[in-house]
């Protein structure tokens, strides 16, 4: 990160503090003082891949929009090939202004990116609309424009992770050893190609990734219920969430004591097949990938799920795989469609889903 800061700038952040916090120079005039050396706005405004420009004041911003360039930050808008994003951040009764909103839209209209200011208390003692976004809003606007060059951008991602919990009290319940390890790098990898994801997650101790939209639920119904309400939108729902096959059919309120009684009979039933409920009910548009581990026939079983749930894809986990398939940190999978069956060698889950990840962007272009 390179900063350029103007004169009036420096009244309210040192150049010494912003040196510190970019590990760079700061850059004001064209002429360095203490080197002697031009400071080359051509260079830098070449070398961006993104320039923010924040806060933005009304003098700034009129000076973009007429094309001025008259110290260092101007001119190297000007000589920018990048993105540019502004900020604009001013008093109330500026910011109205006939010719700053006309400007905001000059710039607009030439491509670049506006952040609109937020509404709050300003300098003035007003209270409206011209305050700056904070530090964490700001970075997910650049984010934002940033992913728009990637493969996924625009989509919407539904993932399913983790197991499910089905309760026999309240402190004990049917599950698996599912970890999630694999539905969270799948997050992950969708995530950095562009996707709006939602990730619906079973019980886990994995830290939850940033820029994912996160639905927290324990038993199956409780998954079934959040992936059709996010599904109905969706572009792609992968289910990699290994979800109990049986509940209970009645659960107690209270713990149930060992003392009372020498055996304990559960009547089990039936959880919902999620992966069947979004095949049957799934657009032309939309794709759907299921999730398999087999421990015989496996290639037969996977076919048959592929078929039977209306999936577009199965990732079938070799249950064979070294170190298991629940909570390793590598898996070996092979891609089933009706056309073919794609095998991947064994390798760390967050390559895997890097891998998925482009193997199912290349059969949803061909998909929709």
């Amino acid at each position: 990160m390179k900063v350029i800061c103007t004169k009036s700038a420096e009244n309210f952040v040192t150049p010494g503090t912003l040196t510190t916090l970019s590990g760079n120079p700061v850059y004001s005039d064209f002429m360095n003082e203490s080197t002697g050396e031009w400071n080359n706005h051509v260079d830098l405004g070449l070398w961006a891949d993104i320039m923010l420009i924040a806060p933005c004041t009304a003098n700034t911003l009129a000076k973009m929009a007429a094309g001025q360039s008259d110290n260092m930050l101007l001119a190297t808008f000007m000589s920018a090939k990048c993105p540019v994003l502004f900020s604009p951040a001013m008093d109330l009764d500026m910011f109205e202004h006939a010719g700053v909103q006309e400007n905001i839209k000059t710039l607009q209209d030439s491509g670049r990116v506006y952040i609109e200011p937020r509404t709050g208390e300003l300098a003035s003692g007003l209270v409206g609309k011209g305050r700056m976004p904070e530090p964490e809003e700001l970075l997910a606007e650049i984010e934002n424009v940033l992913k728009k060059d990637k493969k996924w951008y625009g989509k919407k991602v539904v993932i399913s992770a983790g197991p499910t919990h089905e309760l026999i009290d309240p402190v004990r319940f049917i599950g698996n050893y599912s970890s999630g390890k694999m539905g969270y790098a799948i997050a992950t990898a969708f995530a950095e190609h562009g996707a709006n994801v939602h990730l619906v997650t079973g019980p886990t101790s994995i830290p939850k990734p940033e820029g994912i939209k996160i639905y927290q639920v324990k038993s199956a119904d409780e998954m079934y219920a959040a992936v059709t309400e996010q599904f109905i939108d969706a572009d792609v729902a992968i289910m990699s969430a290994a979800v109990a096959d049986y509940k209970p059919k009645n659960s107690s309120d209270q713990k149930i004591k060992k003392e009372k009684t020498d055996g304990l009979s559960l009547e089990l039933v039936k959880t919902p097949d999620i992966l069947a409920s979004i095949g049957k009910s799934k657009s032309k548009t939309q794709m759907v990938i299921g999730f398999a581990l087999e421990t015989q026939n496996e290639l037969a079983n996977a076919k048959g799920k592929l078929e039977r749930k209306n999936a577009d894809m199965i990732v079938l986990n070799a249950a064979s795989a070294a170190g298991g398939v629940f909570g390793a940190d590598e898996n070996k999978v092979s891609i089933v469609t009706k056309t073919e069956v794609l095998d991947i060698p064994q390798m760390k889950k967050t390559k895997l889903a890097f891998t998925l990840c482009d193997i199912i962007f290349e059969k949803y272009e061909n998909h929709s």
